[in-house]
């Protein structure tokens, strides 16, 4: 039997071509055949296939994209293909899920997990907002509910500034407008990595001085620190809820509510880069061997789905081939009378 074939598209820079190498690796190490290089960008489609490369993408076992920094619509609309015929981490429906969020956030708090107080609205009727902002003390975050690395997002201070930003919200392609409420922070969070339903690891990222915002590409920085149980829990529900096989799970402290909060849930965290590892963020063996674990055990269980067919697909044949005995051994009989 010809050995499972996976899938990969992995980021190359800050250390990825090192952990690719090393999930190749433990892979084949498993008798599962890795091709990379799979991007999506360069595949089209036709007569019921996806082709990528050279590679017919819908008899792979598994495909496994994460690269967040290169993904652009087309290849998200050929991943939610994709993912109908071959097994995909993450599954496409929670990856769509998590890049959205505000139906993450409505999702979390549905299950009762404290995620920010968030409205949002028709980008034409902002008018709805007024009575949120005066709530929260006009005080309140403006983001792109699929935005990431804390690109577009802007800081209300006064009901005064909707009023400013609507011009600009009004050119905006989306249609929706959405705002979340401003927690009273330490200007720090936590990022949880989860794999498999398993804690990775945590670190934290602390926002620039005379800034608020900790993502890296804004100005913040990764610092090392150590989750209470109750951080961890937190992640562990929120990436459960979601639905993610692979997450990374953004929480702040409240300091007014006196709470942890999830702020989001990112469905391609990225691994500790070079330096970070020197500075003591040491999860990336962990991480691997997790999702190695991971997609082995997806493998086998879509070839044993597969297997499972081919058994059924054979009893049927054998079946018919029964019933044709039985419809035709009359008529033979008579045929000799």
């Amino acid at each position: 039997m010809a050995p499972p074939r996976v899938g990969l598209w992995m980021y190359q820079n800050s250390g990825g071509t090192d952990i690719e190498r090393k999930i190749v690796a433990q892979l084949n190490e498993r008798n599962i055949e890795a091709i990379t290089g799979l991007d999506l960008g360069e595949a089209s489609a036709h007569n019921g296939s996806i082709f990528c490369n050279g590679h017919m993408m819908d008899e792979l076992d598994l495909f496994f994209s994460y690269n967040a920094g290169q993904q652009t619509p087309y290849q998200v609309y050929l991943y939610q293909t994709l993912s109908s015929m071959v097994p995909t981490i993450n599954n496409y429906a929670a990856f769509e899920l998590t890049e959205d969020k505000f139906r993450t956030a409505h999702l979390l708090k549905k299950h009762g997990i404290p995620t920010s107080d968030y409205i949002v609205c028709n980008k034409n009727n902002i008018e709805q907002l007024r009575e949120h902002l005066r709530f929260w003390q006009g005080k309140a975050i403006c983001k792109p509910v699929n935005g990431w690395g804390g690109n577009g997002i802007i800081k209300l201070e006064s009901e005064r500034d909707l009023d400013l930003i609507h011009p600009y919200i009004t050119k905006q392609s989306s249609p929706q407008f959405y705002i979340e409420r401003v927690i009273e922070n330490d200007f720090t969070d936590y990022r949880i990595d989860i794999v498999d339903n398993k804690f990775v690891a945590c670190y934290g990222r602390k926002a620039a001085s005379g800034s608020w915002k900790t993502n890296v590409t804004s100005g913040g920085s990764v610092i090392c620190r150590e989750p209470t149980p109750e951080v961890i829990e937190l992640a562990l529900k929120a990436a459960k809820v979601t639905g993610l096989e692979v997450a990374g799970v953004d929480i702040i402290y409240d300091i007014e509510h006196q709470q942890y909060v999830v702020l989001e849930v990112n469905g391609i965290p990225a691994f500790a880069t070079p330096d970070q590892e020197k500075a003591g963020l040491n999860f990336n063996d962990t991480k691997i061997a997790y999702l190695v674990d991971l997609i082995e055990r997806t493998v086998c269980k879509e070839m044993t789905k597969k297997d499972q067919l081919s058994e059924l697909d054979s009893a049927v044949v054998d079946l018919a081939a029964l019933d044709l005995a039985a419809t035709s051994s009359p008529l033979v009989k008579e045929e000799i009378l």
